[in-house]
């Protein structure tokens, strides 16, 4: 499975979900499961690698403004959410967070920024078409500590600063 296959599949079940992010995840298994196992793997790898990508400072800080707040858990099912947006809105955000206001139509706590059963999905399907675990994908271990410089998440008035589009539009 190559990137664009990767993206097809993500677009494809994002807008059979209408946006919905757990049922995007059901959407995707059921989709990963008309694949063979090895391409399933393949989706998880290109899945692991973009969520690794997106362990960035910058990027907490605008999930942070966007969800009001975002523990490491919630940061962690922001990435998923945050790749079932599809590659445009992801390599936006990861290019440029504050891109973030004007990439999303629109964004409700309650229901966008936890994508958490996304990441899950290629596990689902591979274990349903082996009986198995999956194994290893072979990716180089993720960092420990997010790309870029820390900050202090808390405070609004950094957040407002380096997040002004964002802020403007979600907060203000």
């Amino acid at each position: 499975m190559d990137e664009t296959e990767f993206w097809e599949l993500v677009d494809e079940s994002r807008e059979a979900a209408e946006g919905d992010p757990d049922e995007q995840a059901d959407q995707l298994v059921e989709r990963l499961l008309r694949l063979d196992p090895e391409s399933v793997l393949d989706f998880a790898r290109h899945f692991e690698s973009r969520y690794n990508r997106a362990y960035r400072w910058d990027l907490w800080g605008a999930a942070w403004v966007l969800l009001d707040g975002a523990s490491d858990d919630a940061f962690d099912f922001f990435r998923c959410w945050l790749i079932g947006q599809g590659r445009e809105t992801f390599e936006g955000a990861v290019h440029d967070p504050d891109s973030l206001a004007d990439l999303l139509e629109d964004f409700d706590e309650e229901v966008d920024g936890d994508g958490e059963e996304l990441g899950y999905a290629a596990d689902e399907a591979y274990e349903q078409l082996t009986g198995t675990v999956a194994p290893d994908l072979g990716l180089p271990p993720a960092s420990s500590d997010p790309e870029g410089t820390p900050f202090d998440l808390e405070n609004k008035s950094v957040l407002a600063e380096r997040y002004p589009r964002l802020w403007d539009r979600f907060k203000a």
